[in-house]
């Protein structure tokens, strides 16, 4: 079973991401506070679903240090946001895709498959 890492402050987009994450079959997680070292050496997500703009931290730093870290940098990094301009910032801090808020349940189950599919092709049960 994929396990896919939820980091957002807003609770409401917590909640309906990971309902809609855990219907498909996946292993969700949520963090909201942006504190993801000791979730990531406790057990690696195989995908992260990260708010650009946490309560007192930063996404994009945070993105920036997954990817700069070896034992993380091959987990794929997903920016959510509800500024559509930030598709350039997210490429900047090294995310390997952008998703903008309020996003669309079936745009979401797309890039996360997608981003799943390429990491490991082996088909979700």
């Amino acid at each position: 079973m994929k396990k896919i890492l939820v980091v957002d402050d807003d609770e409401s987009i917590v909640e309906v991401v990971q309902l809609v994450l855990e219907g498909e079959g996946y292993y969700v997680q949520t963090n909201m506070d942006g504190n993801l070292p000791p979730l990531l050496k406790a057990e690696q997500p195989d995908l992260i679903l990260l708010d650009m703009l946490l309560l007192g931290a930063d996404g994009r730093d945070i993105c920036r240090q997954l990817k700069n870290d070896p034992q993380t940098a091959h987990i794929p990094v997903i920016l959510l946001s509800a500024h559509s301009e930030t598709d350039q910032a997210a490429n900047a801090s090294g995310a390997d895709d952008f998703l903008e808020k309020p996003f669309d349940v079936d745009a979401l189950l797309a890039i996360v498959e997608k981003h799943l599919a390429l990491t490991s092709p082996e088909i979700r049960s």
